[in-house]
């Protein structure tokens, strides 16, 4: 009794888990627009915030900074101290 209770926890947890969801941001753009509705998605294939701004207007959309966008050479700038 003890061993079937057991294993039907193991199949509701099992079970329960969702779907794994794919990386959405693509690292070659630093802007993406974020379009919503029945649908929502991200549209990763902006060079300025100017452009992206201009594929949003009149829907239900915002532009965004991608944060996984990888720079020439790879690395993010240092921070200023600031004193």
């Amino acid at each position: 009794m003890r061993t079937l209770a057991l294993a039907i926890v193991a199949l509701a947890t099992v079970s329960a888990a969702g779907p794994a969801a794919a990386q959405t941001y693509d690292p070659a753009y630093p802007v993406c627009l974020h379009v919503y509705g029945p649908i929502t998605y991200y549209d990763c294939r902006y060079t300025s915030l100017a452009q992206c701004n201009g594929s949003a207007a009149g829907r239900a959309a915002q532009c965004e900074v991608n944060p996984y966008f990888v720079r020439i050479g790879g690395r993010h700038p240092r921070p200023r101290p600031t004193y």
